[in-house]
């Protein structure tokens, strides 16, 4: 039975992403789980989450807070457990994640959802498989045998945090190009996954985080995503703090980081996906 977005935040229900379970590992098991929010806040809008941990794991800050933080605002979170890329390369995340957001408009009128409203949100390595769904996207197979692939990839917007794009030197994260493509991964795969090179006029508009003392993933990923953006004419905004190491996740603790999910509240306002008083 479909989970009902009737049901509160507090009651979130997990469903097997494919009908047939693509990896025999329990622990690698696709799966979304749906925060639904409250019925008197619930804006019709949904949001896969993509946590990070560098395609070698799931990062549980970035997992349920961000998704209760979603629900709370009145977006249904849809957590995406994808398979990792150092069991599962590339393109298993990325099937993974076009999958979720197929899943979402299938299942739109019993969530209460606005299919023309599915987004998508990735921290770090989250932030390149979202990224990577935003120009890697597909329209759908109308001649589908499953009704779920019969529909469009595209998400409506992203929302990348601190994210990886870029999957080529000197700015790649190594151990994410690693676990996603191996050791020696041609020329020809960097660049195929290197999104600041695929943004286009249908690329979703997007809203982008990050820190100058960034470390682990350079500043520049999302510097290099905003102006490919610029270049095709699609609506972005882009918040780069001071100070900030990487992994952050809502920062509630940081009087000054802990701004950003506001920032980002706002932006998904400006784009119809909640109110805007909120």
């Amino acid at each position: 039975m479909s989970p009902d977005a009737s049901e509160g935040a507090s009651a979130p229900k997990r469903l097997l992403l494919w009908p047939n379970n693509p990896t025999d590992d329990p622990a690698d098991t696709p799966t979304i789980t749906l925060f639904a929010p409250p019925v008197k806040l619930a804006t019709g809008a949904a949001i896969v989450l993509c946590p990070g941990g560098g395609y070698a794991q799931h990062s549980s800050f970035e997992c349920e807070p961000v998704a209760q933080w979603l629900a709370k605002i009145g977006i249904t979170a849809l957590l995406l457990r994808y398979r990792l890329g150092s069991r599962h390369p590339h393109p298993a995340p990325l099937q993974d994640a076009a999958r979720a957001v197929k899943t979402a408009r299938a299942l739109a009128a019993p969530w209460k959802l606005d299919p023309n409203r599915i987004g998508i949100m990735g921290f770090s390595a989250g932030g390149h498989l979202a990224s990577t769904l935003c120009t890697h996207f597909t329209e759908g197979d109308k001649s589908a045998t499953d009704p779920v692939d019969r529909l469009s990839s595209r998400p409506d917007l992203a929302v990348l945090i601190y994210p990886v794009i870029t999957l080529r030197d000197p700015h790649t994260n190594a151990p994410s190009r690693k676990h996603l493509l191996g050791d020696s991964p041609t020329e020809e795969q960097v660049d195929h996954l290197s999104n600041e090179l695929h943004v286009s006029r249908r690329t979703p508009p997007a809203f982008l985080f990050h820190t100058l003392d960034d470390e682990l993933v350079s500043v520049e990923n999302s510097m290099m995503y905003f102006a490919a953006l610029r270049a095709h004419s699609v609506p972005a905004e882009l918040h780069v703090y001071e100070k900030g190491v990487h992994g952050v996740g809502l920062a509630e603790r940081d009087a000054h980081l802990g701004t950003w999910p506001t920032l980002a509240a706002r932006w998904l306002a400006l784009h119809g996906f909640m109110a805007l008083s909120v």
